[in-house]
């Protein structure tokens, strides 16, 4: 007449609330353990102390073995399954599958017991008489509807005792003929089941709620998975798959809000070397693809210290926590992971990859300090080490504020007074004599003095002021031109930028228009880092300048990457070699290496001119090598106007006095 199953199998703890130990719902089965697990022992305790009583009420009627030891043995199992359901258990444990097998052996008991109780209490019914009968039919009774209720979270073993237990005692009752113990135990059987229908409704009603929170936890766990989905995608990068921008600059933050100076970190920036190049060969989506490829393999390059972000298009950022030569390591490790070839498409591709690296405390104590060096450690080794790792130093400091300086003092120029320009002869080898003059840019600054014209644009590029300034000095040459022989050409440098800017480009034409010049008598001088943006962009330029009846010229020839494609590609009319081949004529690798450019200009049909002749025997080796035009010191340093004037007039004379 009753019911548990065994848990000796589970360890110590014992919780005894709703929710699981992650603070969630716990499955029905597990459920319901929990409650048994408070209800059975008083199931037990009940089923103890009625047993002892209804032995101790037929102790001297019924056989010792009925009385003392069958009792014993009954009350004994009471005692044991009580202490049992009492010991502590392992709710880590208890799982689905576990409570479940728990409540089936539950069942078998409660047939089991169920019969040995009944079976037992008709055993003594047989002694006795009117009141001792009364006795077994209360006992009945009672100890039915107490473990009936102690099992009203396991329904069916609750059906079991009910049904077992009144459904014999009723047979037996039929079966002595004892209209009055039959009627009792009709009646007792009915109400048995009237109090099951109450519990069946309690017991679904107890489901109800359980699957009511289990689907409230349900619909919280979404709610926090989106939420945790959309922090996700607010802080990755949708192409690669690394942390992103704002993910980056979150960390950075948060790591210098610590303000520990036992723990240095460093922040790095990497960007690739030949992307657009790559990408505008292969189309966007290969280089959406490429771009995945190398965040395939940054995803595992750091360990717990370190994250990568891809911060923009081909640029990534490295926080590492450590030293900076810990960070070096990483940061050449992550350079020569990147370079590996990557098949796209049909073909192999491989990248370049250069970085720059900054250290907090002592390379800043802001995020856009430290960023700012760092990109800037990286423009260092683009344009010095590329494909190299490179540490924000103390004379990178001092290139930055020597930057700074020369920002803001262009900033406050007065461009009319402060730029001048100067003129370097080109002269034909043979005759020496001046078919040409180039324009050179000086500024001569009240603040930083004399500037170089390479840093004179390279700040002008930076600030945004690159076309004021080509379009003042243009407008210097213009201005100067009325001055210069009939029939001299005159050149003019222009600057990437210029170059990759159509209204700077268009207001050089307009220029042109309006100073009535022969355009044919100007050149336009562009390098080749010009080609590194918009390829397509730079001819378009070059083909509108070309148009108005200029001609273009490709200075520094043989320092970058240009190639056969590019001078077959580009309007250009003119080539001039730099200034580093003119110093290797003094030995014959070098005179073989300026023959090969000059006959492979020839073959093109280019106009070439050397750079760089400073001294008699380079002169002679150019003119021996069949180079037509020399620009150098030797020939002519840049002079200002009235001087260069001044040594052509005096090279005229010079001439018909010698005729």
């Amino acid at each position: 007449m009753l019911m548990p199953g065994s848990i000796a199998e589970t360890p110590q703890a014992d919780p005894s609330v709703s929710q699981d130990s992650g603070g969630g719902i716990r499955p029905l089965p597990v459920e319901q353990f929990w409650r048994l697990r408070r209800q059975l022992p008083r199931m037990y305790l009940i089923l103890a102390m009625n047993a002892a009583t209804l032995a101790y009420t037929h102790y001297r009627l019924a056989p010792t073995w009925l009385t003392v030891y069958v009792a014993g043995v009954l009350i004994a199992i009471c005692g044991l399954r009580l202490i049992e359901w009492l010991r502590p258990i392992d709710a880590a444990r208890i799982t689905s599958e576990f409570a479940t097998r728990i409540l089936r052996r539950t069942e078998v008991l409660a047939s089991t017991l169920s019969v040995a109780f009944v079976s037992w209490a008709m055993l003594l019914d047989q002694y006795g008489g009117a009141n001792e009968h009364g006795h077994v039919t209360v006992f009945v009774a009672i100890t039915v509807m107490g473990c009936i209720f102690c099992l009203t979270y396991l329904p069916r073993a609750a059906h079991i005792v009910c049904f077992v237990v009144l459904g014999v005692f009723l047979t037996y009752c039929i079966a002595r003929g004892t209209f009055t113990l039959t009627a009792m135990a009709f009646n007792i059987m009915m109400v048995g089941i009237v109090v099951l229908s109450v519990l069946s409704d309690s017991y679904n009603s107890f489901t109800t709620v359980l699957e009511s929170r289990v689907a409230l936890q349900n619909e919280r766990s979404q709610a926090q998975r989106l939420a945790e989905e959309n922090a996700w995608l607010a802080h990755s990068d949708a192409l690669t798959g690394l942390p992103n921008r704002r993910f980056f600059f979150a960390r950075l933050d948060a790591m210098l809000a610590r303000t520990d100076r036992a723990n240095p970190f460093c922040i790095g920036v990497f960007d690739l070397d030949r992307f657009k190049p790559i990408n505008d060969m292969h189309g966007h989506a290969q280089g959406d693809r490429l771009l995945q490829f190398i965040g395939e393999r940054l995803q595992g390059a750091c360990g717990p210290d370190a994250i990568i972000a891809r911060l923009g298009g081909d640029e990534f950022g490295l926080i590492i926590e450590g030293s900076l030569d810990d960070a070096e390591k990483l940061g050449k490790w992550v350079c020569n992971l990147v370079q590996a070839p990557v098949p796209l498409g049909d073909s192999v591709v491989s990248l370049g990859c250069s970085g720059g690296l900054a250290s907090w405390p002592e390379a800043g104590t802001t995020a856009h300090d430290l960023f700012d060096r760092a990109d800037f450690a990286l423009y260092h080794a683009k344009k010095a080490r590329r494909g190299d790792m490179v540490r924000f130093s103390a004379e990178l400091e001092h290139i930055i504020r020597s930057e700074q300086a020369l920002e803001a003092a262009l900033q406050s120029a007065d461009l009319m007074r402060e730029l001048t320009m100067v003129y370097q002869p080109i002269v034909r080898t043979r005759s020496m004599a001046t078919i040409g003059i180039e324009a050179l840019a000086r500024w001569h600054s009240p603040q930083v003095g004399a500037v170089p014209a390479e840093q004179l644009f390279a700040t002008a590029e930076r600030l945004g002021m690159a076309r004021t300034v080509t379009l003042e000095l243009f407008g210097r040459v213009l201005g100067d031109f009325a001055h210069w022989p009939k029939g001299m050409r005159l050149s003019f440098n222009l600057a990437p930028t210029d170059v990759a800017d159509p209204e700077t480009v268009t207001a050089l034409l307009n220029q042109i228009a309006a100073s009535g010049v022969d355009a044919r008598r100007l050149i336009f001088e562009i390098t080749e880092t010009s080609l590194f943006g918009d390829f397509d962009l730079a001819r378009s330029s070059l083909k509108r300048l070309r148009g108005c009846g200029a001609r273009i010229a490709l200075d520094d020839f043989g320092t970058g990457y240009s190639s056969l494609s590019t001078l077959h590609m580009l309007p250009i009319d003119i080539v001039k070699i730099d200034r580093t081949f003119a110093a290797r004529l003094d030995d014959a690798d070098g005179r073989r290496l300026v023959r090969a450019i000059f006959n492979l200009t020839r073959s093109l049909n280019l106009e070439c001119v050397i750079e760089g002749i400073e001294t008699e025997m380079q002169l002679m080796e150019v003119t021996l090598a069949g180079f037509d035009y020399a620009q150098g010191y030797f020939i002519e340093r840049p002079l200002e106007l009235k001087s260069v004037l001044a040594g052509l007039k005096a090279r005229k004379e010079a001439a018909a006095t010698a005729a």
